[in-house]
């Protein structure tokens, strides 16, 4: 008989982590998952693990050292991993007779359900792809804003245009991987099948700002994108007007030779 989860507990902790660029989930076998899209699988002692192939892992019911133990072998799957990932944490309370919603910083549900559990998930793993996203376009917008000050101010370019073609690609990379990969703001698919839980994924991305965060985070990445471009773009009219010169001065220089040619013929 396969034992239930989370040992009848009214309370448990809950850790979303954001690990990786993309988590291999193949290597589950079927007697492993709990149910999938997204895979549900247990982990520690009663608890167990909602994971995401774009690299986030969200624990629910696991002890201190069960998320440890769990992460690292979890790692093991993962490509490219983040140094330091970042994470989610809240309480989850089992309230049989009560409305599901957030209250002062607990979810309370109806049961622990699978279908709860992935929805639940899901906006957590949202928020933290979030926040990656936002540590990483502030960070790009912090080493571009010096390279801007630095041509405005006249400044020389050629290492400088190397750089500036690196944050252009950092800033499409980003955008491919949060459309092509991540699909931050769609509704978790359990939602297609069970409606009844749509508003439990309302509340819950309210309370975490996801649409919020995604408009301004595109909103970044944009400006980020247009700042990069129009520095780029002043520094390839500079070289532009340089060449102009020299060829300026070319001519010059020919003109100057021709002419002290035919004052030494006389």
């Amino acid at each position: 008989m396969e034992r239930p989860l989370f040992s009848q507990q009214t309370q448990i902790a809950v850790r979303a982590v954001n690990l990786a660029e993309r988590i291999d989930l193949s290597s589950f076998t079927a007697e492993e998952r709990l149910s999938t899209s997204p895979l549900v699988v247990r982990a520690g002692n009663d608890g167990c693990a909602v994971l995401f192939r774009y690299g986030v892992a969200v624990m629910f019911g696991l002890l201190p050292v069960e998320e440890a133990a769990f992460i690292a072998d979890i790692k093991k799957l993962c490509k490219t991993p983040y140094s330091e990932p970042p994470e989610e944490r809240v309480e989850i309370r089992f309230a049989p007779e009560e409305d599901e919603r957030i209250e002062k910083g607990v979810i309370v549900l109806k049961s622990p359900t699978l279908e709860r559990l992935q929805v639940v998930a899901d906006c957590l793993s949202d928020s933290v792809v979030l926040e990656y996203y936002e540590r990483m376009t502030e960070a790009t917008f912090d080493r571009v804003e010096p390279l801007a000050r630095s041509l405005e101010q006249g400044g020389r370019g050629s290492q400088r245009s190397k750089a500036l073609l690196r944050h252009i690609g950092s800033v499409l990379l980003m955008e491919h991987r949060m459309v092509g990969r991540i699909e931050v703001g769609q509704k978790p698919d359990v939602l297609w099948e069970r409606v009844e839980f749509e508003s439990l994924y309302q509340r819950l991305a309210t309370e975490y700002e996801l649409r919020d965060r995604q408009q301004a985070l595109e909103r970044r990445i944009q400006l980020v994108s247009r700042t990069v471009e129009t520095v780029l773009d002043l520094l390839q009219q500079r070289r532009s007007l340089r060449v102009e010169w020299y060829i300026v001065i070319l001519i010059l220089v020919e003109i100057a030779l021709t002419l002290y040619e035919m004052f030494l013929r006389h």
